[in-house]
């Protein structure tokens, strides 16, 4: 008696599907394609990182894992027959993987399933996809920081408690520098084929050649999951949107990169985190504040990548922004920017290819908006420039959240602001060139003015958004509005 039991697949993984969420204990197929690296230029940080985490990964697997160094994907796939993957993160890499005969299993890294966002949403008929809704619905499944069919502490927001300024006149925040991992022998031969590939012109870098301060590991994510809720935790909440010049961490847990290469699993990261709450060792509000990052802001912009279809990217400019990027974003280069919050920022980014959410969203953000830069080259900027920049984790943030491309899908309004909100929430404005109360000559903020210019620029775009009637009657009361409008059009320091 004969059977025809089919031979075990090899799993082919991906640089987003690194851990053992991932791992189901068969053969498994890593490929370092050398051509991903050299599409556009990539901060260096990024690179190694990428690197780091697949040899590491191969390392680990052992006699388990067949690793290949090659040029592309095909050199490797093609021919085979014998091959699985978890759906990959990208609609390109799904579109490689459908087009060969290799079995798909459904996406996994996520606390919420495709199909599920996919009924929610389509249930939603003339309705917004709000975040808010779909973080409820996510909490009311899950049962994460529910009592019964109430939200924990009778509210399902605390981000009222979460918007502290920094304390004055302070340079840090005062909290223990967070965990590092330590560089080992993978680091040293990625750090020797970067080198190589760059004075072969293989690839572009961009960004400073700093140890690696991200995990690449499971083991290293862990315990920087565990350093943050023993040192940061607590402080995370109330100063969440705070900056300080002296302080690139603050209280961020900078797990979104170990999380994006598919290290930890973002539910057990969420329910580790809710623990310390019911333990009575972290403040209600911290806790929610960073459930609400993973559980809610993660997955929402995973399943609005899927859902708005790959052309969303591409095919939306509401505000009409065609400036190119200069090339301070370009070359990450600080040297010739005044702006403390923006140089600071940039800054930071060019040493560690980071920065938290509010320098994300109300500096590098905020000034892109401002300014019209292209919103499809800041997109892929971000992606770029990142250590956690991903394909699908940029658009609904940058063309959607943060430019308002998308015309109002993602965000009810512009995400625009003055120097107030900057002078407020930060030490930046104390040493800067520019006064963020000042509008018009020498000393005019570039964030003041350039936002009264925005404005301006986008009136006839945006005078049906109810949301900005206010700031648009501001705009026409304004005495001196077409000389601040004349400034920002000529303005060389920034």
């Amino acid at each position: 008696m004969s059977t025809n039991r089919a031979a075990p697949r090899t799993r082919w993984v991906f640089a987003g599907q690194l851990g053992p969420l991932f791992d189901d204990g068969g053969r498994m197929l890593i490929v370092e394609a050398r051509s991903v690296f050299g599409r556009r230029p990539m901060h260096r940080a990024k690179a190694h990182l990428l690197l780091s985490a697949l040899r590491h990964r191969a390392a680990a697997l052992g006699d388990r894992v067949e690793y290949h160094r090659v040029e592309r994907y095909a050199d490797v796939v093609d021919g085979r027959d014998d091959l699985e993957v978890i759906d990959p993160t990208s609609w390109a890499a799904r579109r490689f993987v459908r087009r060969r005969p290799i079995a798909i299993l459904p996406s996994r890294g996520f606390v919420t399933a495709e199909d599920d966002f996919r009924r929610w949403a389509d249930s939603r008929t003339g309705q917004r996809m709000l975040l808010e809704d779909f973080y409820r619905t996510v909490r009311r499944r899950t049962g994460i920081l529910m009592r019964g069919d109430q939200p924990e502490g009778g509210r399902w927001n605390y981000d009222h408690d979460n918007r502290n300024p920094p304390p004055k006149h302070a340079a840090r925040l005062g909290l223990p520098d967070p965990w590092w991992p330590e560089e080992d022998d993978i680091d040293a031969e990625v750090r020797t084929d970067l080198d190589r590939w760059e004075r072969e012109g293989r690839v572009t870098l961009v960004g400073d050649d700093g140890p690696r301060r991200f995990a690449a590991t499971p083991e290293e994510a862990q315990h920087a999951l565990a350093d943050f809720i023993q040192t940061r935790l607590n402080d995370f909440g109330p100063f969440e949107d705070a900056m300080l010049s002296g302080d690139w961490t603050m209280a961020h847990s900078q797990l979104s990169a170990p999380l994006n290469l598919g290290l930890l699993d973002p539910l057990d990261v969420v329910e580790t985190v809710v623990a310390e709450y019911h333990a009575g060792r972290a403040p209600l509000s911290s806790v929610e504040g960073f459930a609400r990052q993973i559980l809610g802001w993660r997955d929402y912009v995973w399943h609005l990548y899927w859902y708005l279809g790959e052309g969303y990217p591409t095919a939306r400019n509401a505000l009409g922004a065609h400036t190119p990027l200069p090339r301070a974003f370009r070359e990450l280069d600080p040297a010739a920017i005044e702006s403390a919050c923006l140089r600071e920022t940039i800054d930071g980014m060019r040493r560690h290819g980071w920065a938290h959410h509010i320098q994300r969203l109300m500096v590098l953000g905020n000034w892109a908006l401002q300014h019209g830069y292209d919103p499809v080259a800041l997109n892929q900027w971000f992606v770029d420039m990142f250590v956690d920049g991903t394909p699908w984790v940029m658009p609904a943030n940058v063309i959607g959240m943060s430019q308002h491309a998308d015309g109002g899908v993602v965000a009810t309004k512009p995400y625009v602001s003055g120097g107030a909100y900057i002078d407020r929430m930060s030490d930046y404005c104390a040493g800067c060139a520019f006064d963020p109360k000042v509008r018009l000559g020498e000393q005019a903020c570039p964030f003041t003015a350039g936002y009264w210019a925005f404005l301006d620029r986008v009136e006839p775009r945006i005078r049906d958004n109810p949301r900005m009637a206010q700031p648009l009657a501001g705009l026409r009361r304004l005495a001196d509005r077409a000389a601040v409008v004349d400034q920002e059009r000529r303005r060389e320091r920034w």
